[in-house]
Protein backbone atom coordinates (compact mmCIF):
# COMPACT_ATOMS: atom_id res chain seq x y z
CA UNK A 1 0.00 0.00 0.00
CA UNK A 2 2.91 2.38 0.57
CA UNK A 3 3.35 2.82 -3.17
CA UNK A 4 0.00 4.64 -3.22
CA UNK A 5 1.22 7.53 -1.07
CA UNK A 6 3.54 10.50 -1.58
CA UNK A 7 3.42 11.68 2.02
CA UNK A 8 3.53 9.81 5.33
CA UNK A 9 2.10 11.62 8.32
CA UNK A 10 2.98 10.38 11.80
CA UNK A 11 0.91 10.89 14.91
CA UNK A 12 3.19 11.88 17.79
CA UNK A 13 2.02 10.44 21.11
CA UNK A 14 2.37 6.69 20.68
CA UNK A 15 3.93 6.16 17.25
CA UNK A 16 6.90 8.44 17.99
CA UNK A 17 7.00 9.29 21.68
CA UNK A 18 5.32 8.27 24.93
CA UNK A 19 4.66 11.89 25.87
CA UNK A 20 3.64 11.44 29.50
CA UNK A 21 5.92 8.53 30.34
CA UNK A 22 8.14 10.59 32.63
CA UNK A 23 5.50 13.09 33.73
CA UNK A 24 2.32 10.99 34.11
CA UNK A 25 -0.84 12.28 32.46
CA UNK A 26 -3.05 11.95 35.58
CA UNK A 27 -0.80 14.38 37.46
CA UNK A 28 -0.91 16.85 34.61
CA UNK A 29 -4.69 16.49 34.47
CA UNK A 30 -4.90 17.32 38.18
CA UNK A 31 -2.82 20.45 37.65
CA UNK A 32 -5.05 21.57 34.81
CA UNK A 33 -8.22 20.66 36.70
CA UNK A 34 -7.16 22.78 39.66
CA UNK A 35 -6.48 25.70 37.34
CA UNK A 36 -9.76 25.28 35.50
CA UNK A 37 -11.72 25.00 38.75
CA UNK A 38 -10.21 28.26 39.98
CA UNK A 39 -11.14 30.06 36.77
CA UNK A 40 -14.52 28.43 36.11
CA UNK A 41 -15.89 26.85 39.31
CA UNK A 42 -18.93 25.52 37.47
CA UNK A 43 -16.63 23.16 35.56
CA UNK A 44 -14.76 21.87 38.62
CA UNK A 45 -16.66 18.59 39.04
CA UNK A 46 -16.31 17.63 35.37
CA UNK A 47 -12.62 18.57 35.36
CA UNK A 48 -11.78 16.57 38.48
CA UNK A 49 -13.65 13.54 37.11
CA UNK A 50 -11.05 12.86 34.39
CA UNK A 51 -7.38 11.93 34.41
CA UNK A 52 -6.89 12.95 30.77
CA UNK A 53 -5.27 16.37 30.23
CA UNK A 54 -6.85 16.64 26.78
CA UNK A 55 -10.34 16.27 28.24
CA UNK A 56 -9.65 19.08 30.72
CA UNK A 57 -8.42 21.22 27.83
CA UNK A 58 -11.60 20.59 25.88
CA UNK A 59 -13.72 21.38 28.94
CA UNK A 60 -11.96 24.72 29.27
CA UNK A 61 -13.63 25.90 26.09
CA UNK A 62 -16.94 25.93 27.98
CA UNK A 63 -15.51 28.53 30.34
CA UNK A 64 -14.91 31.09 27.61
CA UNK A 65 -11.92 32.37 25.68
CA UNK A 66 -9.88 33.67 28.63
CA UNK A 67 -10.22 30.37 30.47
CA UNK A 68 -9.25 28.40 27.39
CA UNK A 69 -6.20 30.60 26.84
CA UNK A 70 -4.96 29.96 30.38
CA UNK A 71 -5.58 26.21 30.35
CA UNK A 72 -4.09 25.72 26.90
CA UNK A 73 -0.95 27.62 27.90
CA UNK A 74 -0.62 25.44 31.01
CA UNK A 75 -1.13 22.27 28.96
CA UNK A 76 1.51 23.32 26.43
CA UNK A 77 3.96 24.08 29.22
CA UNK A 78 3.29 20.66 30.78
CA UNK A 79 3.76 18.90 27.43
CA UNK A 80 7.11 20.59 26.84
CA UNK A 81 8.22 19.55 30.33
CA UNK A 82 6.90 16.04 29.73
CA UNK A 83 8.78 15.37 26.50
CA UNK A 84 11.96 16.51 28.22
CA UNK A 85 11.72 13.46 30.48
CA UNK A 86 9.86 11.12 28.12
CA UNK A 87 12.89 9.01 27.30
CA UNK A 88 13.77 7.28 24.05
CA UNK A 89 11.42 7.25 21.05
CA UNK A 90 9.00 4.40 20.48
CA UNK A 91 10.86 1.35 19.19
CA UNK A 92 11.18 1.48 15.42
CA UNK A 93 9.86 5.04 15.16
CA UNK A 94 13.14 6.66 14.17
CA UNK A 95 13.78 3.97 11.58
CA UNK A 96 10.25 4.33 10.17
CA UNK A 97 10.53 8.11 9.81
CA UNK A 98 13.98 7.93 8.26
CA UNK A 99 12.97 5.14 5.89
CA UNK A 100 9.93 7.12 4.73
CA UNK A 101 12.13 10.15 4.15
CA UNK A 102 14.81 8.12 2.37
CA UNK A 103 12.18 6.65 0.04
CA UNK A 104 11.44 10.13 -1.28
CA UNK A 105 8.15 10.56 0.57
CA UNK A 106 7.29 13.81 2.28
CA UNK A 107 7.17 13.37 6.04
CA UNK A 108 5.19 15.31 8.64
CA UNK A 109 4.07 14.93 12.22
CA UNK A 110 0.38 15.59 12.89
CA UNK A 111 -0.57 15.68 16.54
CA UNK A 112 -3.17 16.74 19.08
CA UNK A 113 -0.21 17.69 21.27
CA UNK A 114 1.25 21.16 20.95
CA UNK A 115 3.59 21.88 18.07
CA UNK A 116 6.02 23.28 20.66
CA UNK A 117 6.44 19.95 22.42
CA UNK A 118 6.68 18.01 19.15
CA UNK A 119 9.42 20.28 17.82
CA UNK A 120 11.30 20.17 21.12
CA UNK A 121 11.31 16.36 21.11
CA UNK A 122 12.21 15.98 17.44
CA UNK A 123 15.10 18.41 17.90
CA UNK A 124 16.37 16.56 20.97
CA UNK A 125 16.24 13.24 19.09
CA UNK A 126 17.93 14.55 15.94
CA UNK A 127 14.77 14.18 13.86
CA UNK A 128 14.04 17.81 13.09
CA UNK A 129 15.42 17.40 9.57
CA UNK A 130 13.37 14.29 8.86
CA UNK A 131 9.95 15.82 9.45
CA UNK A 132 9.37 18.58 6.92
CA UNK A 133 6.33 19.87 8.77
CA UNK A 134 4.83 19.74 12.24
CA UNK A 135 1.11 20.35 12.61
CA UNK A 136 0.23 20.43 16.27
CA UNK A 137 -2.90 21.17 18.25
CA UNK A 138 -4.85 23.99 16.57
CA UNK A 139 -4.35 27.02 18.81
CA UNK A 140 -7.47 27.73 20.89
CA UNK A 141 -9.53 25.45 18.64
CA UNK A 142 -9.94 22.09 20.40
CA UNK A 143 -12.86 21.42 18.06
CA UNK A 144 -10.36 21.14 15.19
CA UNK A 145 -8.24 18.46 16.84
CA UNK A 146 -8.38 14.93 15.46
CA UNK A 147 -10.83 13.25 14.71
CA UNK A 148 -11.40 16.44 12.73
CA UNK A 149 -9.64 16.17 9.36
CA UNK A 150 -8.33 19.73 9.74
CA UNK A 151 -4.75 18.86 10.88
CA UNK A 152 -4.30 16.33 8.06
CA UNK A 153 -5.58 18.74 5.44
CA UNK A 154 -3.23 21.42 6.77
CA UNK A 155 -0.27 19.02 6.66
CA UNK A 156 -1.07 17.97 3.09
CA UNK A 157 -1.30 21.60 2.02
CA UNK A 158 2.05 22.44 3.63
CA UNK A 159 3.70 19.45 1.95
CA UNK A 160 2.11 20.23 -1.40
CA UNK A 161 0.41 16.85 -1.82
CA UNK A 162 -3.23 15.90 -2.07
CA UNK A 163 -4.81 14.38 1.04
CA UNK A 164 -5.60 11.27 -1.02
CA UNK A 165 -1.88 10.76 -1.60
CA UNK A 166 -1.17 10.96 2.14
CA UNK A 167 -1.31 8.27 4.81
CA UNK A 168 -1.42 8.76 8.57
CA UNK A 169 0.29 6.41 11.00
CA UNK A 170 -1.73 6.55 14.20
CA UNK A 171 -2.45 4.52 17.31
CA UNK A 172 -5.97 5.70 18.10
CA UNK A 173 -9.41 5.34 16.58
CA UNK A 174 -9.59 9.13 16.31
CA UNK A 175 -6.48 9.07 14.09
CA UNK A 176 -8.15 6.64 11.72
CA UNK A 177 -11.37 8.64 11.75
CA UNK A 178 -9.47 11.83 10.93
CA UNK A 179 -7.71 10.14 8.03
CA UNK A 180 -10.97 8.84 6.63
CA UNK A 181 -12.61 12.25 6.93
CA UNK A 182 -9.67 13.82 5.08
CA UNK A 183 -9.75 11.21 2.33
CA UNK A 184 -6.30 10.00 3.35
CA UNK A 185 -5.02 6.49 3.93
CA UNK A 186 -4.16 5.19 7.39
CA UNK A 187 -1.86 2.69 9.05
CA UNK A 188 -2.89 1.69 12.55
CA UNK A 189 -0.23 1.15 15.19
CA UNK A 190 -1.59 -1.42 17.64
CA UNK A 191 0.66 -0.80 20.61
CA UNK A 192 -1.68 -2.48 23.10
CA UNK A 193 -3.42 -5.87 23.10
CA UNK A 194 -6.77 -5.78 21.36
CA UNK A 195 -6.21 -2.40 19.76
CA UNK A 196 -5.67 -3.87 16.29
CA UNK A 197 -9.30 -4.90 16.03
CA UNK A 198 -10.53 -1.43 16.97
CA UNK A 199 -8.22 0.23 14.46
CA UNK A 200 -9.29 -2.15 11.71
CA UNK A 201 -12.95 -1.58 12.51
CA UNK A 202 -12.38 2.17 12.33
CA UNK A 203 -11.11 1.75 8.78
CA UNK A 204 -7.32 1.44 8.99
CA UNK A 205 -6.01 0.14 5.67
CA UNK A 206 -3.25 -1.76 7.43
CA UNK A 207 -2.32 -2.43 11.06
CA UNK A 208 1.14 -3.08 12.54
CA UNK A 209 2.18 -3.82 16.10
CA UNK A 210 5.77 -2.71 15.53
CA UNK A 211 6.83 0.63 14.06
CA UNK A 212 9.87 -1.15 12.67
CA UNK A 213 7.54 -3.01 10.29
CA UNK A 214 6.91 0.28 8.48
CA UNK A 215 10.64 0.86 8.06
CA UNK A 216 11.14 -2.67 6.75
CA UNK A 217 8.29 -2.22 4.27
CA UNK A 218 9.82 0.94 2.87
CA UNK A 219 13.19 -0.74 2.50
CA UNK A 220 11.58 -3.71 0.76
CA UNK A 221 9.92 -1.44 -1.80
Amino acid sequence: MLADYDAILFDFDGPICHVFQGLPAPGVARELSTLLASLAPELADAAHATDDPMVVHQLAREGGQDVLVAVEAALTDAEVRAVGVAGAPTGGAVEAMKAAHASGRRVAVVSNNSADCVRAYLSAQGLAGVAEAVVGRPVLRPDLMKPSPHPLLEAAAILGVSPQRSALVGDSVTDIQAARAAGAGSIGFANKPGKGRALTSAGARAVVDDMGAIARSFRAT
